[in-house]
């Protein structure tokens, strides 16, 4: 449903709009899969793959709007959207399909098709269209590369540490949509969330670098 609206957002060419849903999917994605836990949805509907549907959804909110929202959006050259959104959404069903997606530690492998992400900061920070291009050409390429990425919820390296930086991420993130900053504000929040996200992927290169931790290894 959000994917849906975010959809009807890009038709009327309200990019915060947009934006606005694509957090909220990402907000829901995170609670998602406790609440159908809480819920006994296994047990009380087990011919419904949730992992299935979980898949499907993502694709939706994390590529395919964001891919289409790039596009509309003009965040990238108008010669090279076609061929750029190919890459994000060709790259991301091999992301999507893979097996061997995440390590034993809970680490993801190659950038984890958070387009979504990638358009919000495309978008807020005023990148140019050249720049943005770039961007998504590395970012696809990393798909395949051997890097890791962090999973904030998952990865128990950091302790509390790591889900606190991910929720101030998205605080700092989600205010940015706000319109009634000053600019220095907004310059602060937008500083401070490209800071954590740098945070963030920082630890996963530290991971790619030192390998699992031993307590990770004995699991």
């Amino acid at each position: 449903m959000l994917a849906f609206l975010a959809a009807l957002a890009i038709i009327e060419r309200d990019w915060p709009l947009v934006l606005m849903w694509l957090l909220a999917a990402l907000a829901v994605d995170g609670v998602d899969g406790s609440l159908a836990r809480w819920a006994k949805v296994k047990e009380r509907a087990p011919r419904i793959d949730g992992a299935t549907l979980d898949l499907i959804i993502d694709y939706l909110n994390y590529v395919f709007i964001p891919a289409l929202l790039i596009v509309r959006a003009e965040l990238v050259p108008s010669s090279l959207a076609p061929a750029l959104a190919a890459a994000i959404l060709v790259s991301s069903l091999y992301n999507f399909t893979r097996t061997d997606l995440k390590t034993a530690d809970n680490y993801f492998r190659g950038f984890p098709a958070l387009w979504n992400v990638v358009a919000f900061y495309l978008f807020a920070a005023g990148v140019s269209p050249e720049a943005a291009a770039i961007a998504v050409v590395l970012l696809a390429a990393l798909t395949f590369a051997p890097v890791h990425f962090v999973h904030p919820f998952r990865v128990r390296d950091y302790g509390r540490w790591l889900p606190l930086l991910a929720c101030a991420w998205a605080a700092a993130t989600v205010a940015l949509l706000w319109k009634g900053w000053t600019g220095d504000a907004r310059t602060a929040l937008l500083a401070f969330s490209l800071a954590a996200g740098a945070a963030l992927i920082g630890l996963g290169l530290l991971r790619t670098l030192r390998g699992p931790q031993a307590t990770a290894q004995s699991r």
